[in-house]
């Protein structure tokens, strides 16, 4: 399994790295990630030092999605590593909530050169060695892609236009021995939700509403990251995972006049 996961230095890159690097151990295959980040740092250095210690190898790579020269220099420099590649996880992402009148140009165009423009670029460059290997690609998108959130400024609109292109992907490159497919967390804690749930009365309000009662951890949209990658999902393309407790489909019980099975 040769993998390049972006946004891998932390949360549920950090997760999916070691998952993808587990799992191919367990199928007797030598995993080689790239682990990449904005910048190199601790936390991906110490992702890179874990992947080593189960036997797989890995490397730490830097750069800025928003600059559109770094997603074919990761990719580069993954290949160049490797020999090929299995699989991308395009996982990076930024958020910058808001209201949409108060977003400014900048903001806008950044958001969606990091959370749409920079995981493309990374399939454009991908695209020849998955074709190579049949591998596959999975992007993470979110729930906030799926429904609307007021005050989210352009992370909704950028998210769901991932899920589009991810989408299209899986229908060009379906002839090619290739799958795509989403994963879209809800609410999860990550470092950058952590502040946010630093604090009781949020966090259990918001596991209220949540049909499993918890907010989710990394690893559970890593487990599904890695089944979107792995032989076990070998016919399921172009689909869109919502791993949210069952939040999404909740909603639709609270809809006035709807039947109720109680």
């Amino acid at each position: 399994m040769r993998a390049l996961v972006s946004g891998g230095s932390s949360g549920i890159g950090a997760a999916a790295s070691l998952r993808l690097a587990e799992a191919a151990l367990a199928r007797g295959e030598r995993p080689m990630i790239a682990v990449c980040g904005h910048d190199t740092n601790s936390n991906q250095e110490e992702v890179v030092r874990s992947i080593e210690s189960l036997g797989g190898t890995a490397i730490s790579l830097a750069g800025d999605l928003g600059d559109p020269n770094v997603p074919g220099q990761l990719v580069e420099a993954a290949v160049a590593e490797f020999g090929g590649l299995d699989a991308l996880v395009a996982n990076a992402g930024v958020a910058n909530p808001g209201a949409m009148c108060d977003v400014s140009l900048e903001d806008w165009d950044a958001m969606f050169s990091v959370n749409l423009r920079g995981p493309w670029l990374l399939a454009k460059a991908s695209y020849p060695h998955l074709k190579t290997s049949q591998g596959a690609a999975c992007f993470t998108s979110s729930m906030s892609g799926q429904m609307p959130h007021a005050g989210s400024g352009a992370y909704s609109p950028t998210k769901a236009a991932l899920t589009m292109l991810a989408q299209t992907l899986a229908l060009e490159w379906a002839p090619d021995g290739i799958r795509v497919n989403v994963v879209s967390p809800g609410m999860t804690q990550t470092r950058m939700t952590a502040k946010m749930y630093e604090d009781p009365k949020i966090k259990k309000a918001r596991e209220d509403i949540i049909p499993l009662a918890r907010i989710g951890e990394p690893i559970d949209i890593a487990n599904v990251i890695e089944f979107l990658v792995s032989p076990l999902s070998g016919y399921v393309t172009g689909q869109d995972i919502c791993v949210d407790g069952g939040f999404s489909k909740s909603i639709l019980s609270h809809i006035p006049g709807r039947p109720s099975s109680k």
